[in-house]
């Protein structure tokens, strides 16, 4: 059986190829593109893999506002090295993604901590169903009863609890959630005065969602970009792809978000957008640590750059292979 750990350095969930991090066990550079699925249906707890290679995605922090007035705006209710989070409101609560399976319950007691309580959750949104970021959403929904709202390309790896294009592979399943609405592109989410619109940034899964609100602060309006991904990570793009049209999708996230240029940049990794420097100028006492209009546009280049020196490694790799 292939040893999980070179599976989940290979995967990493939108990590590979785009942040500073590294497993602290670096796989053999060979078949790492092919272990998702070679993979036994049995073997280590993928929890229990993640947290030694990645302990930063189980490191508790304590949750803070990121960017709004009291009461209002965008709260941090993530782990160290997985974002998560909190948008408040007088009709009931907003929570984009929950983490690895198990951590509803630390996304609920973060929400505790604000002061907040989680049975009053009314809706769940995702960026995209990879276990690290679907991982939680069951739990919090079978907690508050809320409505769990995603795209209709990640519907089915959402409900059947798989990685799409690789449902052999039992060790990257989530747990199932059901969903109670889907949408294709240009659907926006309105609760409590709160308006959320998704744009569809397909690729790294093929519905991979990205979330865009406007929140106000100190009488100025900040464009907020919740991004999605955009990283290669263990996906396949030919012999045979991920999924049908992969190729073509990530360059459409790369057309379609060339001229964003967001106020506030988050994303379900916070390395994707320095939220450490970030977190510690706020608690310095900057409160718009996070405006950073500059830093998408610099993130998503690099991310096309990354997307097809990985094209062409695979390219090439499968070109050899067709000849052996």
């Amino acid at each position: 059986m292939m040893d999980f750990r070179i599976l989940l350095a290979a995967a990493s969930f939108g990590l590979a190829g785009c942040a500073p991090l590294e497993p602290s066990n670096p796989p053999r550079p060979a078949d790492t593109l092919t272990t998702i699925d070679r993979m036994a249906d049995s073997g280590p707890s993928p929890t229990f893999e993640a947290e030694k290679m990645f302990p930063s995605w189980f490191a508790a922090i304590e949750p803070y506002r990121v960017i709004g007035d009291q009461d209002d705006g965008v709260y941090y209710v993530g782990t160290k090295g997985l974002g998560m989070y909190f948008i408040p409101t007088d009709e009931g609560h907003i929570v984009i993604d929950g983490g690895m399976p198990g951590q509803g319950a630390y996304v609920a007691d973060a929400i505790r901590k604000l002061g907040y309580d989680p049975k009053d959750i009314k809706i769940l949104l995702n960026s995209h169903a990879h276990l690290d970021h679907s991982g939680g959403l069951a739990e919090l929904k079978r907690l508050s009863g809320a409505q769990m709202i995603a795209s209709e390309g990640d519907r089915s790896a959402l409900e059947g609890g798989f990685y799409l294009g690789s449902e052999n592979v039992k060790s990257l399943n989530a747990p199932p959630i059901e969903v109670n609405v889907t949408f294709s592109d240009d659907f926006t989410v309105t609760h409590g005065g709160v308006s959320l619109t998704a744009r569809i940034t397909p690729g790294h899964t093929r519905g991979c969602t990205s979330w865009m609100m406007d929140v106000e602060q100190g009488g100025k309006t900040y464009q907020t970009l919740f991004f999605c991904s955009a990283s290669v990570a263990a996906n396949r793009l030919l012999g045979p792809p991920q999924y049908e049209g992969i190729v073509e999708d990530y360059r459409k996230t790369f057309a379609i978000t060339k001229d964003w240029k967001p106020d506030v940049f988050l994303s379900n990794h916070p390395e994707f957008f320095g939220m450490a420097t970030k977190h510690e100028r706020l608690k310095a006492g900057d409160p718009l640590a996070f405006v950073d209009d500059g830093g998408f546009p610099a993130f998503i280049a690099k991310m096309e750059k990354n997307f097809e020196a990985a094209l062409q490694k695979q390219t090439l790799k499968h070109n050899a292979i067709m000849s052996e």
